[in-house]
């Protein structure tokens, strides 16, 4: 089992730059592939980035590609979000998720889910 517990969001302006973090507690942490989704108001959950257990790999959604950046600290059981360059179009409740397949991440499917951290990004 895998509990995992995001901070760091927040209200920002447009520009702007947050770093959410991923707590995971629980057993073989390094073993889980890692990713961060979002949704928005009114609309569905989206992929946004994921990792390799080992950080080896990274993958990046087309709209944050360049402006996220997606790092993981296995010592510390913690993924990370810089986000840079914030729009308001990524404005919604940030998502961070476990499967040890890491490539699932990115269908938007995943063993363990975090219950979500808002980001607003004011115009």
């Amino acid at each position: 089992q895998v509990q995992l517990v995001e901070s760091g969001g927040g209200l920002v302006q447009a520009g702007g730059s947050l770093r959410l973090s991923c707590a995971a507690s629980g057993r073989s942490f390094s073993i889980y592939g890692m990713g961060w989704f979002r949704q928005a108001a009114g609309k569905e959950r989206e992929f946004v980035s994921a990792i390799t257990w080992n950080g080896g790999t990274t993958y990046y959604a087309d709209s944050v590609k360049g402006r996220f950046t997606i790092s993981r600290d296995n010592a510390k059981n913690t993924v990370y979000l810089q986000m840079s360059s914030l729009k308001p179009e990524d404005t919604a409740v940030y998502y961070c998720a476990a499967d040890r397949t890491s490539s699932r991440l990115r269908d938007l499917l995943a063993e363990y889910w975090g219950q979500g951290t808002q980001v607003t990004v004011s115009s």
